[in-house]
């Protein structure tokens, strides 16, 4: 079956409106309407006076002009069907590079409507290039939209994931320094016990001062008499504190400001005492044996 497409009527030769009517002159006013009629990566032609310039072989194939002819003379209808040609290669590049979430159908339907254009002549051709360029543009426009939105929903979801992160990664800190916390609470508390506070003692008189079992069994019954070794007993008639019975119970802050609540404070205050005013427990138990006090 033969497609027999109506041609539009022109005005007779020789009128002023019938010169301003040429297809050349058609294509012109579309052209400064519309901006660039063909533009960005996908251009294949460039049009400027009637002159034809061939930027993609594809079309050159289709019009018949070598694409190592830079500027093919084209006019009327031959200058509608190229720029058709030209209209249908960029709408195609727009539908394939297209946004998936971007609705394509009116701009396939577009150029479905002007795959004929070998066919068509005239305003029926113009308009078709005119209304598959708006389409392109809008479809164009619509894919850069929902890229750039895509975009910014991608930043917003790897932002909250982020913040997920950083909660979930403070709250196991928070966690975990409530752990060590507690765990050096719970140590403390048991050094701060009797026995405790005579393992601590029996570990740094051996590793500090060379001091064997004869000499923590003097330093046992020492500190036994003395404060039973409680790290929170005071002396009620003259004030001495702690294990080693301080007085004044502050000079124990040489060791450490928590001498009040640490035993192993305590006994290392002690053991430096013990050292430099008697040598050795033993001697400092013998003292305390003759005068009541050391």
């Amino acid at each position: 079956m033969t497609r027999t497409t109506p041609r539009t009527s022109t005005p007779a030769p020789g009128t002023r409106r019938a010169a301003l009517d040429t297809p050349s002159r058609r294509m012109r006013r579309a052209l400064r309407k519309h901006g660039v009629l063909v533009a960005g990566s996908a251009a294949v032609v460039a049009i400027a006076g009637g002159a034809l310039t061939i930027t993609q072989p594809a079309l050159g194939e289709v019009l018949g002009v070598p694409t190592a002819t830079a500027t093919p003379h084209l006019s009327g209808t031959d200058l509608d069907r190229a720029q058709a040609a030209a209209t249908i290669s960029t709408a195609r590049t727009v539908v394939r590079d297209a946004n998936d979430k971007t609705d394509t159908g009116r701009l396939e339907q577009r150029i479905a409507s002007l795959s004929d254009y070998t066919s068509l002549s005239g305003s029926a051709l113009t308009a078709r290039i005119v209304s598959t360029v708006d389409t392109t543009q809008d479809v164009a426009q619509a894919s850069a939209d929902q890229d750039h939105a895509d975009a910014e929903a991608a930043a917003a979801r790897q932002a909250a994931a982020k913040r997920a992160a950083d909660a979930a990664a403070a709250e196991q800190a928070a966690a975990e320094k409530a752990a060590a916390e507690q765990a050096a609470a719970e140590a403390q508390a048991q050094a701060n016990t009797p026995a405790g506070a005579k393992t601590a003692a029996a570990a740094m008189a051996s590793s500090q001062y060379g001091w064997g079992t004869d000499q923590f069994q003097c330093l046992d019954s020492l500190w036994t008499k003395e404060s039973g070794w409680d790290y929170r007993a005071v002396n009620p008639d003259g004030g001495a504190t702690g294990i080693p019975q301080a007085l004044p119970g502050s000079k124990m802050a040489s060791i450490a400001a928590d001498w009040q609540t640490n035993a192993s404070t305590q006994v290392a205050w002690g053991l430096q005492y013990i050292k430099s005013s008697y040598g050795t427990p033993c001697s400092a138990w013998s003292h305390s044996q003759a005068v009541n006090w050391y």
